[in-house]
């Protein structure tokens, strides 16, 4: 079991303990996410599900505003910044909530960092062009994930010529470099593997199991698996019957270094980390 010195991350004027797991609601609003897309498009809908996700546990909310489901087609920058921006106002000035904000899009990144965000979250690892400078600029928290090309191609015929936890570490230790060198400071880095990015069933099997590699870049890692197509072929369920198998990823994922879980079905999560982690923690006092 891998257990990481206590620290906190400062998230605009959040700071969120990493001495200990956290989950991460998922509020996409978007017509098209591969499962909850078109569900929380209305202003209303989306600050009553992130009100509910707040009142079951969840300690940061995370909003986006482009689907990046396998397929996906890029959204013009005023499309998302009108989707994500009257959400991200509305969560921070009416339920104090801690938004991160899923993103690739420099111009996105000024707008809900003025807003009150207090994290971006991108699945591009800051490559689309300005997108390293804006995040550098807003000073918030970034988390960077590991994923090769983009989401219309991504889960074209993925391969890697060595052991995927492998390769995955060595990308994410390569683009923290870069951050650093862009004038990102380590302290303000998240990493996150990418499951179901460029990768097939037997990759992201391969890469939980093995996600204790990761932990040696010493950074916080925040994991995505909650009703991903592994659980779907592994178990052979639709996608609105796979939590049993995303809660033993979320166990799993705890037991293997992770600090930060997003998810869509927030109360059952919360407790099976909350769960996952007292045992983790038995005996350990202050650890």
């Amino acid at each position: 079991m891998y257990t990481r010195p206590a620290s906190t991350l400062q998230c605009g004027r959040h700071r969120l303990d990493l001495s200990f797991p956290h989950v991460m609601g998922v509020l996409n609003v978007t017509p098209d996410s591969f499962s909850d897309g078109g569900h929380h498009v209305a202003l209303d809908d989306a600050r009553q599900r992130a009100e509910k996700m707040l009142g079951e546990g969840a300690s940061i909310i995370d909003v986006g505003g482009e689907s990046t489901r396998p397929g996906a087609a890029a959204v013009p920058v005023q499309q998302e910044l009108d989707r994500v921006m009257p959400v991200v106002e509305a969560l921070v000035r009416d339920l104090d909530a801690l938004v991160s904000v899923d993103t690739s899009t420099p111009e996105v990144m000024h707008e809900v960092a003025n807003a009150g965000a207090g994290m971006l979250n991108d699945v591009r690892n800051l490559r689309r062009e300005g997108a390293m400078r804006a995040a550098a600029t807003t000073g918030l928290p970034v988390c960077l994930m590991h994923m090769l090309g983009e989401p219309g191609d991504m889960q074209n015929d993925p391969h890697y010529d060595r052991p995927v936890e492998e390769a995955v570490a060595e990308f994410l230790e390569a683009r923290v470099a870069d951050c650093e060198a862009a004038g990102l400071r380590r302290e303000r880095l998240l990493i996150d593997p990418g499951f179901g990015f460029a990768k097939t069933v037997e990759h992201n099997l391969r890469l939980l199991k093995y996600m204790e590699r990761l932990t040696a870049l010493e950074l916080p890692i925040l994991v995505g698996m909650s009703r991903k197509s592994m659980i779907g072929k592994v178990l052979e369920r639709p996608v609105e019957e796979r939590l049993a198998g995303g809660l033993a990823l979320s166990a799993m994922a705890v037991e293997r270094g992770a600090r930060i879980l997003r998810v869509h079905d927030v109360g059952p999560h919360v407790d099976a980390v909350n769960m996952a982690w007292a045992v983790l923690k038995e005996g350990c006092d202050n650890d």
